[in-house]
């Protein structure tokens, strides 16, 4: 009895705390915790910055297109000079080539006139910029499902530990009521070692669903990038959700338009498409002007006194035709067009395998639609015969153990009626997702 008391007390002190953290939490609905998570997930914020890299990297290749102007100065000097021997009619003359100070610069330009690979390579980094906005946006209605799901998982934990509290003070009454009835002589000690039994079945459970409160809580948070520290509580409960399902589900739309699969597929054809267009380029050629002014000075002796600067400038035109280069282009072309070629078959299978993921939620929420309808007739039937069998066992025509199945038929029609419309709600969301229609955008700052 010390043993089981220790139990007890356990229990109710685990409770205590449990209801006295709620009673400070943050109440948050669904759609809060979604603004929370899209605003503040780190996922997100990095795809956010990796768009503004590849912006960068297009305005590097943009820059490719503008003059490029360079400047370059020189000085050096003359240790040991050039000696030149010349034969004359008196013998050999040695003479000394060149000055001891030499001063040059250079100020040169150039501009691409026709570079038909470069302009192809734009058009393909307009479309990495697509491909980048939409791996954003699968990263946010991943965000989104994943939010869901876990917000649904704590609102079924809560509801269900609702559930197990009220069992449990039910056969926690019944355990006081037969130990005073046996303490009197007017109750056997079988009833009230079955009364006792029966709440400390229940125990486990509800640490159990304590201990599942929290690491949903946690997972949540973790979504949201918020502090461990911080309790958060849900704003809703599935109860909310049941009056809105029935709408729901004959307001789905079942099109793979809005697919974020299927657009980051077709992005990547069209850059591999785009890359054979470069590749193809690669076959023409290049035209590039230039120009040149240069100055540059020689004196003997002080560098910095007896300057003669002396200029001159030329602008000029280069034509490149590329001829023959072991074959690598047209290789490179051809590998290309292969992979152009791979993406038709598999935007076939993708889309083969969306259809049947889209077909198997639709039959999970239909399914789930008939599960809660028939686990809300289970509960009031359930509800019908406790209260029967209460008043039955009130006036002496009932025994414990049938009022104790009653109690425990009814507990487990509540628990599988809240897992009913947990189910639908994540089938939705999971519908939702691979149709790509989560409305993410009503939920991120402007």
């Amino acid at each position: 009895m010390n043993k089981k008391a220790l139990i007890v007390a356990t229990v109710l002190m685990a409770v205590t705390t449990f209801l006295g953290k709620a009673q400070g939490a943050l109440n948050l609905s669904l759609d809060e915790c979604i603004r929370i998570a899209l605003n503040e997930n780190p996922t997100v914020k990095i795809d956010s910055m990796e768009l503004e890299r590849v912006d960068y990297s297009k305005r590097e290749t943009l820059g490719q297109l503008l003059p490029e102007v360079s400047f370059a100065a020189q000085y050096s000097r003359t240790l040991m000079k050039q000696t030149m021997y010349m034969d004359t009619g008196e013998g050999v003359a040695a003479i000394k080539m060149g000055r001891d100070n030499t001063y040059s610069t250079a100020l040169s330009a150039s501009i691409p006139i026709y570079v038909p690979q470069l302009w192809k390579s734009l058009k393909l980094s307009d479309t990495q910029i697509l491909q980048n906005l939409e791996t954003a946006r699968a990263s946010k209605l991943a965000l989104v499902n994943q939010v869901k799901n876990a917000y649904y998982a704590l609102l079924l934990a809560y509801d269900s530990y609702k559930v197990l509290m009220a069992n449990y003070e039910t056969s926690k009454m019944n355990a006081d009521v037969f130990t005073k009835k046996f303490e009197l002589g007017v109750a056997s000690e079988y009833d009230m070692l079955r009364a006792n039994v029966a709440v400390t079945n229940l125990e486990p459970s509800i640490i159990d669903a304590e201990n599942s409160i929290n690491k949903l809580k946690l997972q949540l948070k973790l979504l949201m990038a918020m502090d461990a520290n911080v309790d958060i509580t849900p704003a809703e409960t599935l109860d909310n959700y049941k009056q809105t399902i029935y709408g729901s589900a004959m307001a789905i739309d079942t099109s793979l338009v809005n697919n974020t699969s299927l657009k980051q597929l077709d992005l990547q054809t069209d850059m591999l498409r785009q890359s054979l267009e470069v590749q193809k380029a690669s076959w023409l050629p290049t035209v590039a002007a230039s120009a040149n002014l240069s100055y540059s000075s020689m004196s003997n002796g002080n560098p910095l006194t007896n300057f003669k600067w002396m200029g001159s400038s030329s602008v000029g035109l280069s034509v490149s035709i590329p001829i023959f280069q072991g074959g690598r282009r047209l290789y490179k072309q051809k590998q290309a067009e292969i992979q152009v070629r791979e993406m038709k078959w598999q935007r076939e299978n993708l889309e083969r395998s969306l259809n049947i993921q889209v077909q198997n939620e639709l039959d999970n929420i239909t399914k789930s639609l008939k599960q809660v309808d028939a686990n809300t007739k289970g509960v009031q039937q359930a509800e019908k015969a406790h209260e029967i069998m209460q008043n039955s066992f009130k006036i002496g025509s009932g025994t414990f153990l049938q009022l104790r199945d009653t109690e425990d038929a009814l507990m487990a029609a509540r628990l599988s009626y809240y897992q009913s419309i947990y189910n639908y709600l994540v089938a939705e969301s999971d519908l939702e997702y691979v149709l790509g229609n989560a409305p993410i955008y009503k939920y991120t700052r402007n």
